[in-house]
């Protein structure tokens, strides 16, 4: 029996590693809908970009019931859960007026409507949800916690998953300047690198950097094999190509 054609929808498509994400399923032919907020103030370039690739563009309001009936509209068997915030966004958002744009509000919030909308739309997709490495949900770091919360989610659904922790994500084509981001993922990786060299190679290899073009490749490849259903996947393994834990 022939493999099923992958439709995947893509929450997050215009993040660092959500724009690497389409490219990679656009160059493997898959049928790919991105999605970007109707109040996106860059709604028309993405619509240019992501059109030139040969995407859907989607740009239903984040609200349970148009969640739903997009995805059994469009039939997705992957849904990529790409959503994060920052706190200088949330600041931003808040000094404007704006809506909540906190880890809660976004991060837990927009991540568990779509999760709640893909169980609703009877399809069974595969949720494939971008976390970090190092998440606990015992912890006082905000971010990390909401994480945390996402995966118990997840695991709870019902739906089969891939989640994936990688470490810091980052590179000379991300747009975004982030440059404590920058300097951290530098500095940890020359740190991990002579750490590496002294034997531990696993700590090098699970907290090491990696950048989107590379990480989408390894998130694409664990959302089509059946051997990464309903696991979590590190930096290490996602640098694999085989695409399986050695956990």
């Amino acid at each position: 029996m022939p493999d099923e054609p992958v439709i995947a929808w893509i929450a997050g498509a215009t993040g660092y590693t959500g724009r690497a994400v389409v490219a990679c399923l656009r160059g493997q032919g898959a049928e790919v809908h991105a999605h970007v907020r109707p109040d996106s103030p860059q709604l028309d370039h993405w619509r240019t970009q992501f059109t030139a690739l040969g995407a859907v563009v989607e740009t239903t309001p984040w609200r349970p019931d148009d969640l739903r009936e997009a995805l059994h509209r469009c039939s997705a068997n992957q849904v990529y859960a790409l959503l994060g915030t920052t706190k200088a966004r949330a600041r931003a958002a808040e000094r404007a007026g704006a809506a909540p744009a906190d880890y809660a509000q976004v991060d837990v919030g927009l991540t568990c409507m779509l999760l709640a909308a893909a169980v609703a739309a009877g399809k069974r997709p595969r949720f494939v949800y971008l976390s970090a490495a190092g998440v606990r949900g015992d912890t006082g770091n905000a971010y990390m916690r909401a994480r945390g919360q996402v995966e118990a989610a997840i695991t709870a659904s019902g739906l089969p998953f891939t989640v994936a922790r990688p470490s810091f994500i980052t590179g000379s084509d991300r747009d975004e300047s982030r440059p404590l981001e920058r300097v951290g993922a530098a500095v940890a990786d020359v740190m991990l690198s002579t750490l590496g060299v002294f034997g531990a190679r696993r700590l090098r290899d699970r907290y090491s950097s990696t950048d989107s073009t590379t990480l989408a490749a390894a998130l694409v490849r664990l959302a089509a094999d059946p051997l990464a259903e309903d696991r979590v996947f590190h930096s290490e393994d996602l640098r694999d190509r085989s695409g399986r834990s050695r956990e």
